[in-house]
């Protein structure tokens, strides 16, 4: 036999021996390492809106399943999906809804365009990551940018730009958190809403008086008039008041209207969907234009170059 020939078959021998080998030591390995797949995952993904917006604190629905499914977390996450989605993922894993509060976007600040002092010519890009890399660009610099990357974020259309400020559809806005993610400034947060219609704080503005007063026409003077009338409801963080939405009871309105009452600057706001009874009550007055915010954020986390 030539020796090419003898060399190809004892080469084709060794090959084969490896694959057989191969085959040995993967199939040991897949029985070995073999990891159950839980059947409830594709249930539970299967019941997820499949919006992948992050709002539940995974990456997306596959993730948020199989968290459920390892039992790492709660059925009532999901906010586009709301209560029927948290019911049908409890159903899988036979466990109860637990009660709570839907969370829905605040933006604190309500200043619009020609309330805010201060202001240049911006001809940069048009987006507010941008300019807000841009010293100069508005006095206060706290406040909405306006040039709508939150209302880009919005799946759902539950944003649009309105006079220059940020303004958010209740109607449409589910809690999903993508345009707090975005925004370079920190202005928006996610509130509970223990009701249609929730109490906000509506400046993000941490500057003493006098500074606040020469860069905006309505921002938050720091005068602390709220905390003294309702010190269980409204504290102090720093020059900026906070509603503690834990002690918050939308059935307590004298301590609401209290607040309401002794703000100078009316920088506290009721947002969200107004029922008959609050249509009917302001059916002779002309309502301000402004909208949203809660209040466990401030701006002390973004490092401000304009």
């Amino acid at each position: 036999m030539p020796t090419t020939t003898v060399a190809l078959a004892l080469a084709a021998a060794v090959l084969g021996l490896l694959a057989i080998a191969m085959g040995f030591v993967l199939g040991w390995a897949s029985r070995k390492f073999h990891v159950a797949a839980d059947p409830r995952v594709e249930l539970l993904q299967a019941a997820l809106p499949g919006a992948n917006c992050g709002g539940c604190g995974y990456v997306g629905c596959s993730e948020y399943a199989g968290a459920l499914a390892e039992g790492d977390t709660t059925v009532g996450l999901c906010a586009p999906g709301g209560g029927d989605c948290a019911q049908k993922l409890a159903d899988i894993l036979g466990v109860e809804v637990t009660e709570s509060c839907p969370y829905r976007a605040v933006v604190h600040c309500s200043a619009h365009r020609d309330q805010r002092l201060q202001r240049a010519d911006y001809d940069g890009e048009r987006t507010c990551v941008s300019a807000n890399l841009v010293a100069g660009v508005q006095g206060c610099t706290y406040g909405c940018l306006g040039f709508g990357d939150c209302a880009q974020a919005c799946k759902y259309g539950a944003i649009e730009i309105v006079g220059g400020l940020s303004t958010i559809n209740y109607e449409k806005c589910v809690g999903c958190g993508a345009c707090s993610r975005v925004c370079p400034r920190n202005i928006i947060t996610l509130v509970p809403f223990k009701a249609e219609r929730m109490m906000v704080v509506a400046c993000s503005n941490a500057d003493a008086a006098a500074d606040v007063r020469a860069v905006c026409e309505v921002g938050c003077i720091g005068c602390k008039a709220c905390a003294r009338v309702a010190p269980e409801l409204v504290t102090m963080g720093g020059a900026l008041p906070q509603i503690n939405y834990d002690l918050y009871n939308p059935e307590e309105s004298e301590a609401l209207e209290s607040v309401l009452e002794k703000c100078p600057r009316k920088r506290y706001l009721f947002v969200g969907r107004p029922t008959a009874e609050d249509l009917a009550a302001v059916a002779d007055e002309e309502l301000p234009e402004a909208v949203t915010a809660d209040f466990k954020t401030t701006v002390d986390d973004t490092e401000w170059r304009g």
